[in-house]
Order: structure tokens, then sequence, then C-alpha cells
């Protein structure tokens, strides 16, 4: 049973004969197991080592908790076994890449896929992103292909971040405009996304560990992309999301803790508002009336003693806010 542990089934019979009577000797269990006492020390210094026995004094040895140092090593399997699989993914990727080099010398053409049809298209994107583990790089904005609700891009993304991958988004406002988007990046980039916004990007693009990047080929439409492998233009791809990345704001920060801050739900609203949403657009994120919105603005601005949106955005920004 213990087997997948490092633990030999002798082993876990010694090891059971000490959790039923832990003060017997090696020669006392020995005789109960039918067996020698050298056999039985040798397994007693295996279980030592394991940490699932400890010594107590000159041939006295006790069991440590199961709870303990079974989940210990179940860990420290779990751990080995992963690095494992990740070394493999690795050598595979560059068993893949050696591949790919070798077919793009004989056919070049090989380089850049085209995938046209919405059910294609969904298919090889399905594909590719179920297979991401390291890098998740988006420049977001619209538009888009299939269905869209904001708890299915919830989970995808916190399936990513369970695996440690490293999330980078660019929206523009338009990315954002499905009801509740915006309220759900910013609460997925304090739990690990990192999303920036700018007011616009000529194209979208995905781009997947830094191996593969998706295009879209045609503005106003994802029926048509490319599929960029390893090279030279996949490099210049990444060199363009840097670009976009290091002009982008971020769309969250850690303002610090202050007693005049306002509610959660007002530095959504003041987020929107420096990210150049009108009242109509704001209040289809918050489920309510532009009327409504207007009315809040106007609170804030007036607690603070302001009198203008302006006024009111340098403030915000000024107090670590937005």
């Amino acid at each position: 049973m213990l087997g997948a542990l490092g633990i030999s089934e002798f082993d876990e019979r010694v090891y059971h004969a000490y959790l039923a009577e832990p003060d017997r000797t090696a020669r006392e269990i020995a005789e109960h197991l039918g067996t020698t006492p050298s056999r039985i020390q040798h397994a007693v210094a295996r279980l030592v080592e394991l940490g699932v026995l400890r010594r107590e004094r000159h041939g006295q040895y006790r069991p440590v908790s199961p709870r303990t140092a079974l989940s210990a090593l179940l860990a420290g399997r779990r751990a080995d076994t992963e690095a494992a699989f990740t070394a493999v993914w690795d050598t595979i990727d560059d068993l893949a890449s050696e591949y790919r080099v070798k077919r793009l010398q004989e056919d070049p053409t090989g380089l850049v896929e085209v995938i046209t049809g919405e059910e294609a298209v969904t298919l090889r994107v399905a594909e590719l992103t179920q297979s991401i583990r390291t890098h998740f790089w988006v420049l977001d904005r619209p538009p888009y292909l299939g269905p869209y609700s904001n708890e299915l891009e919830e989970a995808f993304t916190m399936d990513l971040l369970g695996r440690g991958a490293d999330i980078r988004s660019v929206y523009t406002p338009e990315a954002l405009e499905q009801p509740g988007r915006f309220e759900l990046i910013t609460r997925l980039a304090r739990r690990g996304e990192q999303a920036r916004l700018l007011p616009a990007l000529p194209f979208r693009l995905r781009i997947m560990d830094r191996r593969v990047a998706l295009v879209a080929l045609v503005g106003g439409r994802y029926d048509r992309i490319a599929v960029v492998h390893q090279s030279g233009l996949l490099d210049a791809l990444l060199e363009l999301f840097d670009v976009y990345w290091q002009r982008a704001q971020p769309l969250v920060s850690s303002p610090p803790e202050t007693p005049d801050q306002p509610s959660t739900e007002d530095l959504l609203l003041l987020r929107m508002l420096q990210a150049g949403y009108k009242d109509q657009a704001i209040a289809r994120q918050l489920g309510t009336s532009a009327r409504t919105v207007t009315r809040r603005i106007a609170a804030i601005a007036s607690r603070l003693g302001l009198e203008t949106r302006f006024q009111l955005g340098t403030e915000a920004a000024k107090r670590g806010w937005i």
C-alpha cells in the first residue's frame, strides 16, 4: 500500500509492528514476523531514513505519527514527480523544436499555420490553450469567437494561475465592455493576473509559453488566424508585445489604507473613469443606471471638496487610489 512512498511491503509490516507495540525490540519484532533480527535492523534503518521511525535510545525506536511522517513523504514524492514531469515536458519541447527546425529547413511554409473558419479556429485555439504551462501573454481587444461568460474566463484564468503560469494581459476599454468584466479583471489582477490598459491596440494577440503565438489576420473578425511557431517572426511578436506592455498602465494598484478611502465599488468606478469609460458604459459594468453613476461620481468629488471630474481624477491618483 505504501510502495508509492518508497516503503516496501516488508518495511511496512515492520512499521505496523512498531505502531502496534512501540516498546518491542528488534529481536521481539523479528520473532513476531518470523524473520531474523538482522533483517529487522536493516528495515528499521530504512524507516528511520524515511522519517517514519525515530531512535529513542540504543536499540529502541518509536514510530512517528503516520499523519505527520507519511504526509511529508507524500508531499516530497509529489514534488519529485512534478519536477520529473516538468523535465520531461522540457525535453518534449526541445525535441519538438528540433523537429520543427528540421521541417522548416525543408519547408519554410510550416513556420506559420493559417487557420480559417470558426470551427477550425475554435478547435486549434482550445488545443493550444490547454497545453499552456509557463506563459500566457495577451493583447486583448474585440472581436471574440464563440460564447463568452465571466464564469468561464474566471475558471480558465484561475486554472492557469494554479499551474503557476505568468499571465500578462493588455486590454482596451472595448475589451472590458462586457457587463461585469471590468470588475472580474480587477479581481483576477488581485489574485495574480498582471493586467494593464491601453486606449487602443492594432490586433488581438495571444502568446503561449513564448513558443507559439496566435494572431488575428482580419480586423474586426477572429475566424481567420495565424499560428506562428518559434522563429524570427515569433521573436518580433514577443518584442512587440513588450512594447505595448511597457506603454500600458496597470489596471489596479495597491493603494495605502486611509480613513477616507472610497469603498471597493467606488474605487472600481474611479478606475473605469480613469480608463476613459463614459457614464453609460460604467453603468453597464455595474448593473445600474447612468444617472446613478453620475450621482456617485458627484458624491465622491463632493466629499473631497472638488468640483470637476478632472480634479477628482488628479486627486485620486495623488492619493494612490488609482
